[in-house]
């Protein structure tokens, strides 16, 4: 598979995660490994462009495609506008949930440059933080919004 652009390979056994491989296989540690259940998003990627929880997916499921995590959304040395609005606005605490609301926030921007509030909440529903209220990460987002607008 290619992970961020640069071909890669795992030995995985057949039950294997693609959360687990990007992990402890191939140091990508972004994705976050919380409920094992896809119901939290803090595993977040996108495989061949759709946002997908990776402790879903299996790791030969991803053979041959395109995973984008978090660490593969900077342009080099250079932040994406996404983790910089969340870094600006504050949408950071314990981390946990960050990079799997990030990716799921460059997703929606991706698709929607200039999301209505309800769109945010319905694109970022998948994913759960339980140390804010969310108003810090809207905030991000409208500000990412923003940010690409011009």
């Amino acid at each position: 598979m290619r992970v961020n652009g640069v071909e890669v390979e795992a030995d995985c056994w057949e039950g294997e995660s693609l959360l687990f491989a990007l992990r402890e296989k191939l140091g990508f540690p972004g994705a976050k490994n919380a409920c094992e259940q896809g119901e939290c998003g803090s595993c977040s990627v996108l495989l061949d462009g759709i946002l997908v929880c990776a402790c879903l997916v299996l790791a030969a499921q991803a053979d041959g495609h395109d995973v984008v995590t978090v660490e593969g959304l900077a342009e080099g040395d250079r932040l994406h506008r996404v983790q910089e609005a969340f870094l600006t606005a504050g949408a950071v605490q314990c981390g946990f949930c960050t990079p799997g609301l990030v990716v799921a926030t460059a997703d929606l921007l991706e698709r929607r440059p200039d999301p209505t509030d309800d769109e945010i909440r319905e694109a970022l529903s998948g994913n759960l933080c339980r140390c804010t209220g969310y108003a810090k990460i809207f905030d991000a987002v409208r500000m990412a919004a923003r940010d690409g607008s011009g």
